[in-house]
């Protein structure tokens, strides 16, 4: 049942005052309104400074927060989230967006959703799938060829140097088809899809290494490797998990399939994975469960996946020495499997490179601390986390401190040499995040609560509680799923904030239906002890998300305008092709009919096109604005077209006139007082017409 809703009592006079207090001194003192750059003025700033608020003032705040039955913790909330028109958050979130295929990316602590990121998904605001980005969907379909129309955002990781986020990329897996895109932070553009040959769907991608020397996807389901066939009665001989580490070529921002490889797993069900660091660098983290190998089958009279899933006490954690595999794979021990290098899995056991250990059964969740000591494991049917020491670990494969092997003869390390702690939290704990007070927080999904715990090791001068030991609990609405801290996957977190991402939101919004939205929850975490209010909810109504990460505003060095006119995004380059203001035409050479084409508040250059049936067109469009926010739409409508051009940008559009008639063209962003000014027609005479043809009866 959700929590009852707390009572709320009019604000006094002296609470209002000391809220008023606090918000002229934090929001308002020494703050800078940016002027707007825009038609070539220079951006100005406006320096505010300190205002007393007036006997008038107080009464007025008085009235409305007793009006809106506001009691002091809202308005402690609303000063710590409110951003002023103008003012920019200090960090932004990218999170995963479900069933959406997307990225979305939202300010913190404002919350504000700045924007949502195309990757898997045709999406026509970005101009993502209808004339540019085509090939880089299509370059993520089915080995087949069979389209993929949409996609399942998981697990988005951001590119690190030195356990350090350092914002540059960003990548993102596809659950439902075993993909990963990566994204330039320069642009905030997908500039590349990969498809996993070896499987239909995964799950724990995206994960980075320390200096992002590999992406890190991790299946889920097992299945025979590689699209092949084995009837389910062969699970334990033909199903196989798997593990794949994409080479990401940092210089020309793209994952290097030829020098990427995977890792083939016994058949449990793979879940997530975490790249160690510190004390733990080389080595990555999976957790897994279906130890059982169930296959379900409830229309036989057979346990539902769920419960054959959950007979154990215990399913297995996989320690991977990735170093280790990479000198393999150079050696060429490696299998070929639709054109993917593949290390079996008696080469991973024989060459050291896979160890298993006992973890709780029905694990959600695997994080390595920042200092990279220690492995955090939460078993959903465990009140507990398990926490694994990176020294243990290593110290037992070394002295082959074992308990015995699985079915498939790898190793598994004694649960007792490298186990840390254990520390009872709640009901069903799930995913854990860190700050930089030496607190660990994990997601409690049954008690719909956060936990706050203490570390121990180093982390002990820096909280004077006991270490592993649960500090407090927040409630939130409910059912958290993942959760994230500022910084919480890097080296050095910074905590102050943290975002639970709540599954189920029931009464907390406008009911929408059937259907509502997830619930983005803002914890304020900046406080030691027990003080951890949630500040703010934000609905997420176009997917569920799955996972985040936080970083710091600062880090992120976004263009606003391309650097150079006819700027190809694909390529990071200027285009050789790109039109140049004053060198506008149309070129035909048979029935190819080229279109160099200028866009500029506020016309198109040419503005009349026209061609003939069946010709095949290439369509060339550089934006010759450089005025940040001055985009440009253009869309051919009738032809499934329609582009977004920044500033500066070039775009080349392919298709064939295969549809007789006439096409206006216009901007489809309002970018001019007159709006319509800026459109064009384009004519397709029928094959076999004169001159004078003409369509439809009068």
């Amino acid at each position: 049942m959700p929590p009852t809703i707390r009572s709320r009592r009019p604000v006094r006079s002296a609470l209002v005052l000391f809220f008023a207090a606090a918000a002229a001194g934090a929001v308002v003192a020494s703050a800078h309104a940016q002027g707007a750059q825009r038609e070539g003025r220079r951006s100005r700033t406006r320096e505010v400074k300190p205002t007393e608020l007036t006997p008038a003032q107080v009464t007025e705040l008085t009235r409305i927060a007793n009006e809106r039955k506001l009691n002091f913790d809202d308005l402690m909330a609303a000063s710590k989230t409110f951003m002023p028109s103008g003012r920019h958050d200090e960090y932004v979130c990218f999170a995963s967006g479900g069933q959406s295929g997307q990225v979305f990316a939202i300010g913190v602590p404002s919350m504000r959703l700045l924007r949502s990121i195309a990757v898997f998904t045709p999406e026509s605001w970005q101009g993502y799938g209808f004339g540019v980005g085509n090939d880089v969907l299509a370059a993520g379909n089915m080995p087949s060829g069979r389209t993929i129309g949409w996609g399942d955002t998981h697990h988005p990781g951001l590119s690190e140097t030195n356990g350090e986020y350092d914002g540059q990329f960003l990548f993102i897996g596809d659950k439902a088809n075993a993909r990963v895109g990566v994204i330039d932070l320069r642009d905030w553009e997908t500039k590349q899809i990969v498809k996993n040959p070896l499987s239909v769907s995964d799950h724990g991608g995206c994960f980075v290494t320390p200096n992002t020397e590999y992406v890190v996807e991790g299946g889920q389901y097992a299945t025979p490797l590689g699209f092949g066939y084995a009837p389910l009665a062969e699970y334990k001989k033909s199903y196989r998990g798997f593990v794949t580490f994409w080479k990401f070529d940092r210089e020309k921002g793209r994952i290097d399939v030829a020098k990427s490889f995977a890792l083939e797993l016994p058949p449990y069900f793979q879940d997530l994975f975490d790249a160690g660091k510190g004390a733990s660098e080389g080595l990555v983290f999976g957790n897994s469960f279906n130890a059982e190998m169930a296959v379900g089958g409830i229309q036989s009279g057979k346990p539902p996946f769920e419960a054959g899933c959950s007979q154990r006490d215990t399913d297995y954690l996989h320690v991977i020495d990735w170093k280790i595999a990479e000198r393999v794979v150079a050696s060429g021990k490696t299998e070929d499997l639709g054109g993917f290098k593949v290390i079996p899995l008696e080469t991973s056991i024989a060459e050291g490179i896979l160890h298993l250990a006992p973890e709780p059964k029905s694990p959600h969740g695997v994080d390595v601390s920042p200092n990279g000591q220690y492995i955090v494991v939460a078993g959903k049917l465990d009140p507990h986390v398990t926490v694994f020491g990176a020294d243990r670990i290593r110290k037992a494969i070394a002295d082959k401190k074992f308990s015995g092997k699985d079915d498939f003869g790898v190793p598994i390390l004694d649960f007792d040499a490298v186990k840390e702690a254990q520390v009872e939290l709640g009901l069903g704990p799930l995913h854990t995040q860190f700050d930089d007070q030496g607190y660990a927080y994990t997601s409690l999904f049954l008690d719909s609560a956060v936990a706050r715990w203490t570390l121990g090791g180093e982390y002990e001068s820096k909280h004077p509680e006991q270490p592993w030991k649960l500090v407090t609990k927040t409630p939130v609405q409910y059912n958290i799923g993942h959760l994230v801290t500022a910084e919480g996957d890097s080296s050095s977190p910074d905590g102050r904030y943290l975002i639970s991402m709540s599954k189920w939101s029931i009464d907390r919004f406008v009911p929408t239906g059937p259907l509502l939205p997830q619930n983005f929850q803002l914890v304020d975490i900046s406080q030691q002890g027990t003080a951890m209010p949630v500040i703010f909810d934000m609905p997420i109504g176009v997917g569920e998300p799955h996972y985040a990460q936080i970083i710091k505003a600062d880090k992120l060095k976004s263009w606003q305008v391309y650097p150079e006119l006819g700027w190809n995004p694909h390529t990071q380059s200027v285009d050789p092709n790109a039109p140049k203001a004053g060198k506008e035409g149309i070129v035909r050479d048979g029935r190819n009919v080229t279109i160099n084409m200028t866009a500029v508040r506020s016309h198109y250059t040419p503005e009349h096109v026209e061609v003939n049936e069946g010709d095949h067109i290439t369509w060339r469009i550089t934006a010759l604005e450089q005025t940040p926010d001055a985009t440009h739409g253009f869309t051919i409508g009738g032809y499934n077209i329609n582009l977004s051009l920044e500033p500066g940008e070039f775009a080349e559009i392919k298709f064939t006139a295969d549809m007789p008639g006439v096409f206006p063209f216009y901007c489809t962003e309002f970018c001019s007082a007159l709006h319509l000014e800026m459109l064009g027609y384009f004519l397709v005479k029928p094959s076999g017409a004169g001159k004078d043809a003409v369509g439809m009866a009068r």
